[in-house]
C-alpha cells in the first residue's frame, strides 16, 4: 500500500468524479447494515447527480495510489431545505432553521475494508470541512451493532447526537448527528 493522498472537487467538477468512486461505494454498501443492491446503487446514482448542484458541495477521494479506497461529500443545507423535517424528535425553537451559510450536511463518508483503521476516515473529514464557514455540521449514522466504528469515529470527532431521523418511508430509522464548530 502507497500513501494515501487526498482530492477535494467542488461543485461542477465533482459530478464527473462518479466513476472514479462509484466501484468503493458499492463495495461498502453492500455490507450491513447497509445490503445495498443494485436499485439502491441506481438511486444513489441520481441522487448524487442532484445533490451535486447543491450550493456548496464537495467531494473528497482519498487514493492509494490510483485506486479510491474512500471517499465523502457533503453541502450547505439550504433556507428551505427540508433536511431537518425528517427528526422523530422535537428541537428546540430555531434549531432547524437554515439561511445557507449555517450548517454543512455530510450525506456519505465511507472507506473500503482493507484500508480502514488507518485514519483515513478522519483524514477524510478534516479535509472535507476544511475552510467552511459554517457553525455547525451533521450528518445522520445508522445505530445497528455494525456501524460501531462509525460511531465511535464521530463520537471522538466531537459529534453529539440531537435526535432521530427517518428520511424516508422504507428507510431505517437514523441517529441525527450535529457537530458544533463555533
Amino acid at each position: 500500500m502507497a500513501e494515501v493522498t487526498y482530492e477535494r472537487y467542488e461543485g461542477p467538477e465533482a459530478a464527473a468524479q462518479l466513476d472514479a468512486f462509484l466501484p468503493a461505494y458499492e463495495e461498502v454498501y453492500v455490507e450491513p447494515p447497509y445490503c445495498e443492491g443494485p436499485s439502491d446503487v441506481a438511486e444513489f446514482i441520481d441522487r448524487y447527480q442532484l445533490q451535486t448542484q447543491r450550493p456548496g458541495f464537495r467531494l473528497v477521494l482519498a487514493r492509494d495510489g490510483g485506486e479510491v479506497v474512500g471517499f465523502t461529500f457533503g453541502y450547505r443545507l439550504p433556507a428551505d431545505t427540508g433536511w431537518w423535517d425528517n427528526l422523530l424528535d422535537p428541537m428546540p425553537d430555531g434549531f432547524t432553521r437554515e439561511c445557507g451559510e449555517r450548517t454543512f450536511v455530510i450525506i456519505e463518508l465511507a472507506v473500503r475494508k482493507p484500508w480502514r483503521r488507518r485514519h483515513i476516515a478522519a483524514g477524510l473529514h478534516t479535509r472535507l470541512l476544511e475552510g467552511l464557514s459554517v457553525e455547525r455540521v451533521t450528518l445522520t449514522m445508522r445505530p445497528e451493532p455494525e456501524a460501531a466504528p462509525a460511531q465511535s469515529a464521530y463520537a471522538a470527532w466531537g459529534y453529539r447526537k440531537v435526535g432521530r431521523s427517518h428520511p424516508w418511508d422504507e428507510a431505517p430509522v437514523y441517529d441525527c448527528m450535529v457537530l458544533n464548530l463555533r
